[in-house]
């Protein structure tokens, strides 16, 4: 027997399926599809990582939310840098977000308010998130140390750079993000962090109320130009020279 939030997310997602298969979304141009699938890809942590695979592909998803965390005892014995892998590879709670969502048009042209979801419709549970904020310099240096080494900031780092208020990192993601100018998402997380941290600059200005304010909503973006870029990356300099 189905449960109400079953039900509840049948009768969202159904529609949308239907209207997928109906071709009633219009198609996103080449490069914007190409961008999307930038955006969405991740990073894989080195660090013990045939060990914590071979453990993630054993948990069975269950209860009614389709929770699917690793059993207390095995994910005590892991190692920090196998407890930093096994959440960058995997998130423990079931978000049932609809699969079938319209596209985003001119997605390589947009600088988004909101970073995609790092884990479809998954997300991180409380455990997952207590370890990672109160080991956060632990993760900082990890997620740096990887990133040197790749020279990509994945979904999953940018994702856990917002969640523990990694402002420290300000000056390498700017670094990072002057290598190509490619990943808008990297200008999305500064501002992250200037709003998280109310930096003033940002608050009081025309882009946070079109992105942040009271019409905005998950989608929001300002148009990526030079102007823009500009704005973002000296915004965040000056927040992180002040003190940050």
């Amino acid at each position: 027997m189905l449960t109400r939030s079953a039900l509840f997310f049948l009768s969202i997602c159904l529609p949308l399926s239907l209207l997928a298969q109906e071709g009633a979304f219009k198609e996103a141009s080449t490069s914007s599809q190409a961008y999307h699938k930038y955006r969405l890809k991740n990073t894989v942590p080195p660090y013990g990582l045939v060990k914590v695979k071979a453990l993630v592909a054993a948990i069975k998803p269950s209860g009614d939310d389709y929770s699917a965390p690793l059993n207390q005892k095995a994910y005590l014995e892991l190692s920090l840098r196998e407890k930093f892998t096994y959440h960058m590879l995997h998130a423990e709670s079931s978000s049932q977000n609809c699969d079938v969502m319209p596209p985003i048009l001119d997605e390589d042209q947009k600088i988004f308010a909101q970073l995609p979801d790092a884990f479809d419709e998954y997300s991180w549970s409380e455990r997952q998130r207590n370890f990672l904020n109160s080991k956060r310099d632990s993760v900082l240096a990890l997620i740096k140390e990887s990133v040197t080494r790749s020279k990509r900031v994945g979904l999953n780092y940018k994702t856990a750079i917002v969640e523990v208020n990694g402002r420290e990192l300000i000056p390498f993601l700017i670094q990072v993000y002057k290598q190509d100018h490619k990943d808008y998402d990297i200008l999305t997380v500064l501002m992250l962090l200037m709003k998280k941290n109310e930096y003033g600059p940002f608050m009081n200005s025309a882009s946070f109320v079109k992105l942040y304010g009271l019409k905005s909503d998950y989608q929001s973006f300002i148009n990526f130009n030079a102007a823009n870029e500009a704005l973002i990356l000296s915004r965040a300099s000056a927040f992180y020279a002040g003190g940050h």
